[in-house]
C-alpha cells in the first residue's frame, strides 16, 4: 500500500506543479508535452485526478497515527 500512496503522492504533486503553471503563466505543461487533449493527455488527466481523489484518504490514515 505504501508504493500507491507514494505514485499517488508523485501524481498529485505533477498536477499542482501543472495547474500553477496554468494560474501563474497560462501554460498547460500536460498539453505541451502530450498534445491538445489527446489520448495519453487525457490518461494523465484521468490519473492525476484518480491520484488526488485517492490521497482524500490520507486525511482518515493521519487521524489514525495519533
Amino acid at each position: 500500500m505504501k508504493a500507491l500512496d507514494y505514485i499517488a503522492l508523485i501524481l498529485v504533486v505533477i498536477g499542482a506543479i501543472n495547474w500553477g503553471l496554468i494560474g501563474f503563466f497560462e501554460f498547460d505543461l500536460v498539453r505541451a508535452i502530450f498534445g491538445d487533449m489527446t489520448l495519453v493527455s487525457r490518461i494523465v488527466y484521468a490519473l492525476v485526478g484518480l491520484a488526488g481523489l485517492y490521497s482524500l484518504s490520507f486525511f482518515g490514515r493521519l487521524e489514525n497515527e495519533d
